[in-house]
Order: structure tokens, then C-alpha cells, then sequence
């Protein structure tokens, strides 16, 4: 397997602007790697807030080797845990998400309240503290209604993020929001192979034939040069969009982690529909005083890509489960009050991004299993077409040698 020598000298080998070396998409040492340096130690963006509303309500997420269960309070607070009890370590919450009053492990029936304390472990005898045996908690944040965990005992600084995420987030109302629907699928690809092909479309036209309907494939609506400049198009829908209230200009993080940008969708399209009208016309999900106020865009690494429409919200989330597989999941939200058959089509409204992810995970599993021959070498990227794949080939590797090469490659959740 790939040591951290190794994975070191291969990132710091790369030449400027190319893909990367075959042992970095295909090599379980590598994704020990990554998952001990990027998923253990970042923010992830985990579930919408909007999916646990009550109190009790819970959803469960495997990280790596990390089970985590995220649960709403009493006090309606969202908190996260390590789902593993105090015990014997046995798994609390079994279901992928469900609702309960109390947190009891079903091994020996330690029961937990929701905000982690252990509240009832019997015949553990009178010099037990249950105090001291609480569910292990795990950093969680509410990002205007994006729910962000992180493994680490010290999260790195998320204020910047959480602020811009407040701002941009706003008038699209995830607090006012329900799941409508939710996908997952499991990609046969390196999580980096499924990223990568996310921040490009340089491969739209020829494999999205739906999503082109509306979402524009050229890399000027999506970039801007190195100036700041934008194409006049861009510039004119963010003056008409921020003069009705809707953040819509460039917000980059400093270190590239992470981007909000809204862009207009082609012609006169409102929305991801085969036909470009809104999938829910009537109880719409932002506050957007037009129709036609196009994706608000915003990337998270190392695990998600969002588009924020005026009617819904697509959400995407990542996880690597091997070296070559990676799970892919999509929640489709609108608004609360919102109907199904009365005021969206369920099929209408999730078609084009079913499509896509279908067409996408095609894609994703050639691409593995060409890098996979030996005979692979790392190609050239178009700095026109595939600025945003050198940007976030660039981000994971100075990621990684700042971190491998710090000489502490480790679980830093441990």
C-alpha cells in the first residue's frame, strides 16, 4: 500500500495542471490517506437541517470507519455524536434515520438523552458515573439550514464559511423546506474521480443531454479570469439579482475550500425541468421576486456541490466507502407547505438531476477503470474547460502536503 512517504512524493511530483498518479485514485493506503487527513479532520457537510424538524428525529452517516448519528434536541438544538454507546461500543441508532425520545442502545439498553448525557444504565453498581459515560459528541454546525460535522477534537475555523452560508442562503429558506425526495447510488470511483467530474463540464454536452436543456455548459458562467472579470451576461443577471436581495457575486474562500455564485440558466429557464419551467410553480421555495433568478451554486471540499433554485434545492453529498466507490447522495427539497401532485410532479421535479447522476456515474467508472491500467499516465487539463478540476486538484494537493508533510498523519478524530 501507499505509505505517506509515498503519497508525498507522487502529490509534490505532479506536474502543474495535470490529473493525478495512478496510486492516488486507485491505492487503499492513499484513501487512509485521505480519509485520516481531509474526511476525519474538515467539515462535511452531512444532511439538511430540514430533515430532523422535531425533536428526536435523527439521521445516521457512515464516515470512513465512523459511525455518527445527528439528532435534534429538546432544546432544538442539532448536535452530533459518535454512534457507538459508552458501553461496549455497540451501534445506538441502527436505522438510517427514524425518531425517538431517548437514545437507547439496543444491546443492554443504555439509554442516552438526546443532548448525549447517559441517563439510565442498569446494574452498573453504586460507584459508577454516568456522568462520565455520555455519548462522545462530534462538531456540528447549522449553516443557514445545512447541517456541517467535523471529526476532529479541534475543527479547523468555520466562521467565514458559516457566515457567507448565512448570507447567500437566506433567501432560499432551508428552514421552511421538507425532503420531497432522496437518491443514493454508489459510483464505482475514487471520491476525488466523482469530484473532479462535478467541477467541470467540459463533458456536459456530450452526457447530459437533460441538465443542458437549462444549465449552461460554457466555463464563462461558472469562472471568471484572472482579473475578476466575468462575461457580461454574469455580470448583468448579479446586478438584477442583488438588487432584489439575492447574493449573487463571486464569494471564494481564501484557501479555495469552498465558492457561492449565482448564475442565470439558459434562455428563459426558471428551474432543472426537461421543459425550463418551475418544477413547483406555485408554493416556491425562495423568496426571489422573479422566476427566473437561475442556480445559486455553492461547493464544499471535500464532499459536496449544491444548486439553489427560486422554486427548490438540490443538495449532493460524497463519502468514499473503498479506493474505487463512492457514495453518492442527493435530497431534493421544497417548501414545507408544498404538495405533492397538487403543486409539483415528483417525476418533473427530480428527473433531469436522476438523469444526470446516472449519466455522471457512467462517466466516473470508465474514467476508474482507465486510470486503473498500468499504461495510465496523467494528462494535460484544459485551463479553459477544466479550471474548476485544477482548482480543486490544486486544493487537495497542497492540502495533503501541508498535512503528510507535517510529519502527523493520523486520526485526528481519535
Amino acid at each position: 500500500m501507499v505509505s505517506q512517504e509515498t503519497a508525498l512524493d507522487l502529490i509534490t511530483r505532479r506536474k502543474p495542471d495535470h490529473a493525478l498518479d495512478r496510486l492516488l485514485y486507485t491505492d487503499p493506503g492513499t484513501l487512509e490517506l485521505d480519509l485520516a487527513e481531509i474526511y476525519y479532520r474538515d467539515w462535511l457537510f452531512a444532511i439538511p437541517a430540514c430533515e430532523i424538524p422535531k425533536t428526536g428525529n435523527f439521521v445516521t452517516v457512515q464516515v470512513g470507519e465512523y459511525p455518527i448519528v445527528i439528532v435534534r434536541g429538546a432544546d432544538g438544538k442539532i448536535r452530533a455524536f459518535h454512534n457507538s454507546c459508552r458501553h461496549r461500543g455497540s451501534r445506538v441508532c441502527t436505522a438510517l434515520k427514524g425518531s425517538a425520545p431517548k437514545l437507547v442502545c439496543p444491546y443492554h439498553q443504555w439509554t442516552y438523552e438526546l443532548d448525549g448525557r447517559l441517563l439510565y444504565a442498569r446494574d452498573m453498581g453504586p460507584d459508577f458515573d454516568a456522568s462520565q459515560h455520555g455519548l462522545k459528541p462530534v462538531a456540528c454546525e447549522d449553516a443557514a439550514g445545512m447541517v456541517f460535522i467535523c471529526l476532529a477534537d479541534n475543527p479547523p475555523e468555520n466562521s467565514a464559511m458559516l457566515e457567507a452560508a448565512r448570507r447567500y442562503l437566506a433567501p432560499h429558506r432551508l428552514n421552511e423546506a421538507k425532503i420531497a425526495h432522496e437518491s443514493t447510488i454508489i459510483e464505482k470511483g475514487n471520491w476525488k474521480l466523482v469530484m473532479e467530474n462535478n467541477r467541470e463540464c467540459y463533458h456536459c454536452a456530450g452526457s447530459h443531454p437533460s441538465l443542458c436543456r437549462t444549465f449552461p455548459d460554457r466555463p464563462g458562467y461558472t469562472s471568471q479570469d484572472e482579473n475578476g472579470n466575468v462575461e457580461p451576461v454574469i455580470a448583468k443577471h448579479w446586478e438584477r439579482c442583488e438588487a432584489a436581495g439575492l447574493p449573487s457575486r463571486f464569494l471564494i474562500d481564501p484557501d479555495h475550500q469552498w465558492r457561492f455564485v449565482r448564475i442565470p440558466l439558459l434562455g428563459a429557464g426558471e428551474s432543472f425541468t426537461l421543459d425550463g419551467k418551475a418544477a413547483v410553480p406555485t408554493k416556491r421555495l425562495s423568496t426571489a421576486p422573479f422566476a427566473d433568478a437561475g442556480s445559486l451554486l455553492f461547493f464544499h471540499y471535500p464532499n459536496s456541490w449544491n444548486h439553489f433554485l427560486g422554486d427548490h434545492t438540490t443538495v449532493f453529498r460524497i463519502l468514499p466507502i473503498s479506493p474505487t466507490e463512492t457514495e453518492v447522495t442527493t435530497k431534493w427539497l421544497v417548501h414545507k407547505d408544498a404538495v405533492e401532485g397538487v403543486d409539483y410532479d415528483l417525476t418533473n421535479l427530480t428527473q433531469v438531476w436522476t438523469a444526470t447522476n446516472n449519466e455522471d456515474r457512467a462517466v466516473v467508472e470508465e474514467n476508474q477503470r482507465g486510470v486503473k491500467s498500468p499504461a495510465y499516465v496523467p494528462g494535460p487539463y484544459s485551463r479553459i474547460q477544466e479550471d474548476g478540476v485544477i482548482q480543486f486538484v490544486d486544493w487537495y494537493c497542497a492540502t495533503m502536503t501541508d498535512r503528510l508533510g507535517g510529519g502527523h498523519a493520523r486520526l485526528a478524530a481519535e
